[in-house]
């Protein structure tokens, strides 16, 4: 008998309730998100063994997480008092440079980005003793070894690490508000949903939820978010911290769907064996287009207050990297210490980023879009942000 969204939705809950040893998930938001999401595997993934497997094991930890961070809270009442005051958030398009900002501006140790092993593994928790040090340091890690693994050079592409910066778009997942699930997965129907219908304002109290309970033990003067994700809900973002500096890089969209594509298309062959890339193209194009303009309504509306946002263009990130961020810290007010700067010079050197040739590069030309129709349907976007067209290849 074929088990139900229902039923394997509360499969999936009653294991994650055992996981965690709690049993309250707060806010019953997660629910929605989550039967879509489950529908939409079974309607057009595809998924094989090792699929089944990613995609439930995501589902248990993502529940799991959010009762422990519940339960810690009951137990913690204090974790409900943390504020959080201007965070610095950069979006942008995927594969704008936004992540290679994010690490090179959390080298700055007034700034605290969320690293990757407290967002997989939040409880207890993280304290400032021990930040450095916590056993789920290599917990995290032993798990992000095994992505290359299996994806033979995609930490080289998109680069993995315990102690690096993550992106609040994992966050989301708790609340089965995130884009990842539709990157990770063929889910159309929950990706629709979630770019043109879903109300996003309870996955950012569930973020600033998550913010509260990592801070709670250990503090930094600001928090330093990203992710691409934002560009499709600026409005949810500014409501939720109004007082938020926002970063937004710009990057040609057509070389943005080609890129992106590759990143799709590398994540989708190891758990589905029936994937094209003119599928994931066609796709992601139509995203990629849908937040641009919500990027200019976003601007034509004034969400912004004047001076709040920042815009960085790529080819100014990949002619000078640190250049860029003191042009940022300037505009923001805020003094880069040559502490910092130097911190971020090391950093780069250890951490050259996305490698040429680590995984397979798709042009324009093999995601089967129309060029000249992309690109008079970007126009509006690229003359009001004054962004370059690049050559295609």
């Amino acid at each position: 008998m074929t088990e139900s969204t229902a039923q394997r939705r509360d499969r999936l809950a009653a294991a994650a309730i055992e996981a965690a040893g709690a049993d309250d998930f707060g806010a019953d938001s997660w629910q929605e998100g989550l039967d879509l999401f489950l529908e939409s595997l079974a309607e057009s993934a595809q998924l094989n063994e090792i699929g089944i497997g990613v995609a439930e094991d995501g589902v248990v930890g993502d529940l799991a997480n959010r009762l422990r961070i519940e339960a810690w809270r009951k137990a913690h009442p204090a974790v409900a008092e943390q504020e959080i005051r201007r965070p610095i958030v950069i979006v942008g398009q995927p594969r704008t440079g936004t992540t290679i900002l994010l690490d090179l501006m959390a080298q700055d140790p007034a700034n605290r980005a969320p690293l990757s092993w407290e967002v997989e593994r939040p409880v207890p928790a993280p304290r400032t003793a021990t930040y450095g040090t916590d056993q789920r340091i290599a917990e995290a890690q032993a798990s992000f070894d095994l992505v290359d693994l299996f994806i033979p050079g995609f930490a080289s592409f998109h680069e993995l690490g315990a102690q690096l910066a993550q992106e609040d778009v994992r966050i989301f997942t708790s609340d089965f508000r995130s884009m990842q699930h539709s990157l990770q997965f063929n889910v159309p129907r929950y990706n629709d949903w979630l770019l043109r219908e879903a109300d996003m304002a309870p996955a950012y109290a569930w973020h600033r939820r998550f913010l509260q309970h990592l801070q709670s033990e250990h503090h930094a003067e600001r928090w330093l978010l990203k992710s691409p994700a934002h560009l499709w809900c600026l409005p949810a973002l500014v409501a939720e911290y109004p007082d938020a500096v926002v970063i937004q890089n710009h990057r040609d969209p057509l070389k943005v769907i080609a890129s992106i594509s590759a990143l799709g298309a590398s994540l989708r062959e190891m758990t589905t064996d029936s994937f094209e890339v003119r599928d994931l193209a066609a796709q992601y194009g139509e995203d990629i287009l849908l937040g641009l303009d919500r990027a200019l309504e976003a601007r034509r509306n004034e969400v912004f207050s004047p001076g709040q946002v920042i815009d960085i263009r790529y080819q100014d990130i990949r002619r000078d990297l640190v250049g860029a961020v003191a042009r940022i810290y300037e505009q923001i007010g805020l003094e880069l210490s040559p502490e910092a700067e130097t911190r971020m010079r090391d950093f780069l050197a250890r951490h050259p980023g996305d490698q040429a040739g680590s995984l397979k590069r798709y042009s324009f030309a093999e995601t089967g879009l129309d060029e000249g129709e992309f690109r008079e349907r970007s126009r509006a976007y690229q003359e009001y942000f004054d962004v370059e067209s690049e050559e295609l290849n």
